[in-house]
């Protein structure tokens, strides 16, 4: 077994490709340490992320269901949305919950960031909680936006999850670090 770790490629030299509207396309040539071969990546400039896993004071989960273009299905999700570059990570979580689902809140926690896909990705997707959501408003989509919103208990949502009706990566990895919570609290009681 090798014990050396990996090191940081080296940079040659960056190139922007196309701008493909949500995405910028960057190409960087790099040098592989370890044989210092060069090769091209492909690397997709990406805002920063924002999940929100939305509970009402009944204990239900604000969930929405759209139709997503990658997959050409409808989708079970957790509202989320891009942060804007004036946005904390938290500003966007109250905009999109309001937006997508017309719920406000305020009772926040934040959760943690993760890497999306480092792969070839450069941002962070952040998640919240927000507890004892009320509905107050209506929806306010965005052009390429339908969306349909329903409320699901923690139950439900991990069986729908254990079925595979929900495959949304980031809305399973932020609702399973809310089933780790709840059952850190029953275990406290």
């Amino acid at each position: 077994m090798n014990k050396s770790q990996p090191k940081a490629w080296n940079l040659i030299r960056s190139e922007q490709g196309p701008d493909l509207i949500i995405f910028q396309a960057r190409f960087d040539w790099l040098e592989n340490p370890r044989n210092a071969k060069s090769m091209k990546a492909v690397i997709l400039e990406v805002p920063d992320w924002v999940n929100i896993v939305a509970i009402t004071p009944a204990k239900k989960v604000i969930v929405v269901h759209q139709y997503r273009f990658g997959t050409k299905k409808i989708s079970t999700e957790i509202p989320a949305g891009i942060i804007e570059p004036d946005e904390t990570s938290q500003q966007a979580a109250i905009r999109e919950l309001r937006e997508e689902t017309g719920y406000t809140c305020n009772d926040w926690e934040y959760l943690g960031w993760v890497e999306p896909n480092s792969a070839f990705q450069n941002n962070r997707g952040h998640v919240w909680l927000a507890n004892n959501v009320l509905k107050t408003h209506s929806l306010r989509l965005d052009e390429g936006e339908d969306i349909s919103v329903s409320a699901m208990s923690l139950e439900e949502l991990q069986q729908e999850m254990n079925e595979g009706r929900i495959r949304n990566s980031l809305s399973v990895l932020a609702l399973s670090w809310v089933f780790g919570m709840r059952r850190e609290e029953r275990k406290e009681t």
